[in-house]
């Protein structure tokens, strides 16, 4: 009876498994279907080459995909200066008059043709939305090459322009996040850096052990925060160097500054911009704890919550208005020489925080600021497990 039962299970799966089958195949039926469906798949495939920019290995990666899209018997890629980059294809006598066309058509702002006796090559240049051309494509064909042709060439040459446009935005970005970066860097606090080394020469006499052992904080802090690698990071790495900063902090500040730490270890290998956090405790410890003059608790927890890693910097110091916060007119309070000039010492280090975790994962992963007038300040990031690309 159970053999009998468990034939009729398997006949009734390989049923289901058959209509699935058939409705698949369902989907792409006609002759115009597949070749849709096909031209669709040559472009996502010269498109992942064309996302790193316009290089001698991109081009050879790319220039059978394009070649395919165009339909064209050979296809050459040359950069702004005419310089071959890849060729697919037969040479059809085509290839030595490919870096002249190429110069020319980048000199002119427009394709040009060259006929040969049994071949014609079209050299579209490849302008991108600065107007000048990074590039020029050459696709070569039978005879002389009719309406359907020369729009397929100049479809394949928009197609290949908007791809490197996307390069390019994307390098427009990752040079916008270095700038942010140093920029950051730079903003890592003079006073926090002069009072460190104050501390350190406090302890030089009374206790060197102690004096030694803030010595080597401080340089690996230095070193970690002026690192020249990556623009990302590991929570624990993270999390160590602001274990360097807040050792410094409490030999300055003693009992005062109360420290709790909440961690999650399986989020302490989560991904997350480099420099995102030490903002976060540095603002929560001068403008937050020292601003008040009694120092104060400062708690950092990073928790599991599925998808995603939770983490806060809260303390319980004098707080802000969140309208100043908003408006950026924020008067932050500098422990060593009285109220900030412009007021912008927390909030800046605040927005380039959120502006960079935005940029790494979408607009839902910008910060979350709680804070009111002597109620203390909350602030809490959100940061996938997993991003596609990001990697430290």
């Amino acid at each position: 009876m159970t053999f009998v039962v468990a034939a009729v299970v398997v006949a009734a799966l390989l049923v289901v498994a058959l209509l699935v089958w058939r409705r698949t195949q369902r989907v792409v039926t006609t002759p115009a279907q597949r070749a849709v469906h096909q031209a669709l798949h040559t472009a996502s495939l010269a498109a992942v080459p064309l996302r790193r920019g316009l290089t001698q290995e991109s081009a050879n990666e790319a220039a059978p995909h394009l070649r395919a899209l165009a339909g064209a018997e050979a296809l050459g890629v040359a950069d702004a200066e005419g310089t071959l980059l890849a060729w697919d294809g037969p040479q059809t006598g085509m290839l030595e008059s490919f870096a002249d066309a190429a110069r020319r058509a980048v000199a002119d702002e427009r394709p040009v043709l060259v006929t040969g006796d049994e071949h014609t090559l079209i050299a579209q240049p490849l302008p991108i939305d600065t107007g000048a051309a990074v590039g020029v494509l050459g696709m070569v064909t039978t005879g002389k090459p009719g309406p359907g042709m020369l729009g397929a060439a100049a479809e394949v040459a928009r197609y290949a322009c908007g791809q490197l446009e996307l390069a390019e935005l994307d390098a427009s970005r990752s040079r916008v996040d270095r700038a942010e970066l140093r920029a950051l860097r730079a903003q890592i606090s003079p006073h926090f850096i002069y009072n460190a080394l104050n501390t350190i020469a406090s302890f030089v006499r009374t206790d060197p052990d102690r004096a030694r052992e803030l010595i080597l904080e401080f340089a690996d802090f230095t070193r970690y925060s002026f690192r020249a690698a990556g623009e990302f990071t590991v929570l624990a790495d993270e999390l160590r160097n602001i274990e360097r900063y807040l050792a410094l902090e409490q030999a300055r500040f003693g009992d005062a500054l109360d420290v709790r730490l909440r961690i999650a270890p399986e989020v302490l290998g989560v991904v997350l911009p480099f420099l995102a956090l030490q903002p976060l405790v540095e603002n929560a410890v001068r403008h937050g704890l020292a601003g008040g003059g009694r120092g104060g608790q400062l708690s950092i927890v990073a928790s599991d919550a599925g998808t995603d890693c939770l983490i806060s910097v809260e303390d319980d110091g004098i707080g802000m208005d969140p309208d100043l916060l908003r408006s950026g007119a924020l008067d932050a309070v500098d422990t060593d020489s009285g109220p900030a000039r412009t007021g912008e010492a927390a909030h800046v280090g605040l927005a380039n925080v959120d502006d960079r975790l935005r940029a790494a994962f979408g607009n839902d992963y910008g910060l979350v600021v709680e804070t009111a007038p002597g109620a203390g300040t909350k602030v809490s990031m959100r940061v996938p497990k997993f991003r596609a690309g990001i990697r430290a």
